[in-house]
């Protein structure tokens, strides 16, 4: 709470604290914030010693008001303390958002450094803070070549989502899904060179019946989000379309997943959304976005294809489905 209330008097609104502080007491501040991130052992506490060293440095490193703050974020990265590489990778990842243009003069070391701690760290909270660093980076960089220059962290990148995956860290892997959705809303072309593996393996996820629900749902939000950036990146959807069918496939089996109760043919009221699960609602929404991103031209084939033989299955629940799909 200290942090919290900390952050808020030094850095919000125009009655802020910081700027009538004297330099002695600034700097003393500075101080002993980077030394509490050093003996904090809480990790939620670490976490908002992050947001307040974050929000306060947005405001002043621009002005070289921090020149301390940047080598000990090196520093932090460099050490063998997976605590306080998490630190620092998260702070980096709200000054991406906050003042990304600061940090461009750092691009070569912060490349090296993310694919090492990408490659190279065995502890899940230091990859997955790392991937939210290096996605924010990213989405800063408004130069085509500096952001190329980062597709070598890719497969890295996507190693952390399936790594959290296999060892069972689905909220992890969770967060990282959540990443790279934005990332595919914001910088499509990122993922280009490589979309053929990153759709595939997201497909993978999705199929998996043995995750969770909340995943294999991010899973597809990211394949269906590409899909509507495709006037962001046109030429990249010819390799995305052949994974249409299959996309298609893994909707319709999730609108199978309605329930039928008899009491429903004796009820006084209308349910319309009675008996639809989550899978259910997801997957109808997803067609609805596939078939307006794609257009009819794309969708209506592969539809041909896998409807006729929903419509003549003796299940109602089949029957239902085409129809959703049709509609």
């Amino acid at each position: 709470m200290s942090a919290v209330l900390l952050r808020k008097q030094l850095t919000h609104d125009d009655s802020c604290l910081w700027p009538r502080l004297s330099l002695t007491t600034q700097s003393s501040l500075k101080s002993i914030v980077l030394s509490c991130i050093q003996r904090e052992e809480v990790k939620s506490i670490s976490k908002k010693l992050c947001d307040t060293i974050s929000e306060l440095a947005s405001g002043i490193l621009p002005d070289n008001g921090w020149p301390e703050l940047l080598p000990f974020m090196f520093q932090c990265i460099s050490s063998d303390s997976p605590k306080l590489q998490e630190s620092a990778f998260l702070i980096f990842a709200q000054l991406s958002q906050y003042i990304g243009d600061s940090l461009v003069p750092f691009i070569k070391e912060l490349h090296t450094v993310f694919l090492y701690c990408l490659s190279s760290s065995t502890t899940s909270d230091v990859k997955i803070a790392a991937l939210n660093a290096v996605i924010n980076f990213i989405q800063c960089l408004t130069s085509s070549g500096d952001r190329d220059r980062f597709q070598v962290l890719l497969p890295a990148m996507m190693r952390t989502l399936m790594e959290s995956l296999n060892n069972g860290n689905e909220a992890s892997a969770q967060e990282a899904l959540e990443l790279f959705i934005e990332l595919a809303g914001t910088e499509p072309r990122f993922l280009r060179r490589q979309i053929v593996e990153v759709v595939g393996s997201m497909l993978q996820v999705a199929e998996a019946e043995s995750l969770e629900e909340g995943t294999r749902h991010l899973a597809i939000e990211f394949v269906i989000t590409l899909a509507e950036a495709r006037e962001r990146a046109p030429g990249m959807m010819r390799k995305l379309l052949q994974f249409i069918s299959r996309l298609f496939a893994i909707l319709m089996k999730m609108v199978l997943d309605i329930e039928d109760d008899p009491s429903w043919l004796i009820a006084e009221t209308e349910d319309e959304d009675a008996g639809e699960s989550g899978n259910y609602i997801v997957g109808q929404e997803c067609l609805d976005r596939l078939a307006i991103s794609l257009s009819g031209n794309t969708i209506v084939p592969v539809a041909s294809e896998q409807l006729p033989a929903y419509l003549a299955a003796p299940e109602w629940q089949k029957h239902h489905a085409a129809l959703i799909a049709l509609a």
